[in-house]
């Protein structure tokens, strides 16, 4: 019956494009991360058979991918809808076009491999396609700013093949899952199935033994209060609503609103004994960083004398060269001579910005079109690709904000042998009840995996959550609720092999294995 179905083009696009779809399941909130191999194992099966000319070959691929991207980024038609006041039919067909743009990545990568002359299936599935998916991958997390989300293996965070990601980071994993699906695809095709056999027996393998290996050490801990406001994103930026958000915030960290207020010598005390690191989400405090010093001056000495640090996003404003930058600061207990100003060094400004939503490509084209371009703050200068860490207590902490949490190499280079932790800050409240939050947290989690290190990620209504230098989950909050989530939890110093040396043991495979496949295919 399915050869019935595939033997005409339609047939072939429509079992594309449920192919592709199921792949959603594979990555949170779902985390069924079987699908992947019935969805490439089929569609591998499906470019086989069809025996597809050059150009439907392309349109095959091309559905397929389109299918997977639209099932698993429809939720930014939230934002359009509910914050960027656009037609219900304009909003479809941008995410279309989005998606449409991502699709045609990796289904170059197919249709290149299925191009290049070979009748050997274990040439073209073992060595030419992985490498060309992961070639393709690199390009699209790179060409004009990136967009380097549902990277395959975000959805094997739990399971053995995790152990690679210390080791190549997560496109590691993204290898080990193409070499699986192609060596069951090679077992149904009645192909080396021996071999294809023990190759996944070795990759599975290969990957729960690097799990149980540690690359960094882990010292004393401390203490954290990520703070999870829960401020409706449809009043957070109006300005009657700043001060009712700060005061929130202010009782939710245990922060006293009066600065004049006094406490017992007993309390004082228990407050002395250990340093409290506060965190607020992404601009937490919805105002520019110039116009608030009064409060802030005057909360930093608070903080202070209560021996805590709060870190949290503000706008941060350059007037003399009326430049605009998503940040975070930190006020309170700081670093001898680094105490809190509006150009103290403990502060972060953002560097890899959110198309749309902090810039707008071609802005002189698209602003007209439609509010959805006008979006507040949405004109953004970037921050350097290489700041310091933040400094608290006897440890540092290496930042991202919000969308730079999903580009492994950024935050690599910003961390050091030192640094104990990974800080994001985020606000997912434009992506409402959707499935974005959950895949957003999955690609953060990655990164405490790939770096060895905790990650502490504080977000305005979820999902605020700690992760331990393993990647396991310490705590979570639930979303849309107003919360504080408390833990000591370890720094952890050290590099790990993805850390030192970053993908480039990843594309020599990939130079190495095309260079083979082009010997193999040649050799008489």
């Amino acid at each position: 019956m399915l050869t019935n179905i595939t033997s005409s083009l339609y047939g072939q696009l429509i079992v594309a494009a449920l192919l592709g779809a199921i792949q959603v399941f594979a990555f949170a909130p779902f985390q069924q991360w079987w699908v992947l191999y019935p969805s490439f194992v089929g569609l591998f099966l499906l470019l086989k058979q069809a025996k597809l000319h050059h150009k439907k070959l392309f349109l095959v691929s091309f559905v397929f991918n389109l299918s997977m991207f639209v099932a698993t980024l429809h939720w930014i038609y939230v934002s359009m809808d509910l914050f960027g006041g656009m037609p219900f039919i304009a909003s479809a067909l941008l995410i279309v076009l989005l998606c449409a743009y991502l699709a045609i990545f990796p289904s170059l990568a197919l249709w290149l491999s299925y191009r290049i002359p070979t009748q050997s299936d274990m040439i073209r599935l073992l060595l030419i396609l992985p490498s060309f998916w992961l070639i393709m991958d690199w390009v699209r997390g790179c060409f004009l700013t990136g967009f380097p989300w549902a990277y395959l293996g975000y959805s094997h965070a739990d399971t053995p093949l995790v152990g690679f990601a210390p080791i190549l980071g997560v496109q590691g994993i993204t290898l080990a899952i193409m070499l699986i699906c192609a060596c069951l695809t090679l077992i149904l095709l009645k192909q080396s199935q021996k071999f294809a056999s023990l190759l996944i027996l070795s990759i599975v393998m290969s990957g729960y033994s690097l799990k149980q290996l540690s690359f960094t050490e882990l010292q004393a801990p401390i203490k954290v209060a990520l703070v999870q406001g829960n401020i409706d994103q449809n009043q957070k930026w109006e300005p009657d609503q700043l001060y009712p958000s700060i005061l929130k915030y202010l009782g939710l960290s245990g922060i006293k609103n009066d600065v004049a207020s006094t406490e017992t010598a007993e309390q004082n005390e228990d407050s002395k004994q250990q340093a409290e690191l506060i965190i607020w989400p992404e601009s937490a405090i919805a105002a520019l960083e110039i116009d608030m010093q009064r409060f802030l001056q005057s909360l930093s000495r608070k903080l202070e004398e209560e021996n805590k640090t709060l870190l949290t996003g503000i706008i941060n404003y350059d007037i003399n060269k009326d430049e605009y930058f998503n940040s975070i600061i930190m006020l309170g207990q700081l670093p001898s001579n680094q105490g809190y100003s509006q150009t103290s060094p403990n502060r972060y400004s953002k560097h890899q910005l959110l198309p749309i939503g902090e810039f707008v490509p071609f802005e002189s084209l698209l602003r007209p079109l439609a509010p959805y371009f006008n979006l507040p703050m949405s004109s953004f200068q970037r921050g350097g690709a290489h700041q310091a860490n933040l400094k608290f207590a006897d440890t540092t902490l290496a930042a991202a904000l919000c969308y730079e949490i999903a580009f492994p190499e950024l935050l690599r280079e910003n961390i050091h042998e030192k640094t104990g932790l990974i800080l994001t800050l985020s606000n997912d409240a434009w992506f409402g009840h959707s499935i974005g939050p959950a895949q957003h947290l999955e690609i953060a989690r990655m990164r405490a995996i790939e770096l060895g290190r905790p990650l502490l990620r504080s977000t305005n209504n979820g999902i605020t959550a700690i992760f331990d230098s393993k990647g396991q989950e310490i705590e979570r909050l639930p979303s849309n609720v107003d919360a504080v989530l408390r833990q000591e939890v370890q720094p952890a110093y050290g590099f790990t092999p993805y850390q030192r040396v970053g993908q480039t043991p990843l594309f020599m495979l990939c130079l190495l294995a095309l260079l083979s496949a082009l010997y193999l295919i040649k050799r008489p």
